[in-house]
């Protein structure tokens, strides 16, 4: 338990670095992340699905991307595909 208050600035500033943002993804026909926020795909080193909440009124439906921008970068990206929104996401 933190009872510093610094220490809970902190625990909140960290869960906002892994909170998904909209973005500007386009796909290749079989859904895979070709360009992401105007950079290039240089690699998909990754793919998976998140299906959870299903009983719920508020399921979940992700596939995921782990990519290799052509700047270098890595990158998660995923569809919600309950929204049909793209997102990115970056790890802890």
């Amino acid at each position: 338990m933190v009872t510093d208050s610094r220490g809970a600035r902190a625990v909140r500033a960290a869960g906002r670095l892994n909170s998904p943002r909209a973005a500007v993804v386009e796909a290749e026909f079989d859904g895979t992340p070709r360009e992401v926020n105007r950079q290039t795909v240089a690699l998909v080193r990754e793919e998976w699905r998140v299906v959870d909440r299903w009983w719920t009124e508020e399921p979940v439906s992700r596939r995921y991307f782990d990519v290799v921008l052509q700047s270098g970068e890595n990158a998660v990206v995923f569809r919600d595909e309950e929204r049909g929104c793209w997102f990115t996401q970056r790890g802890a």
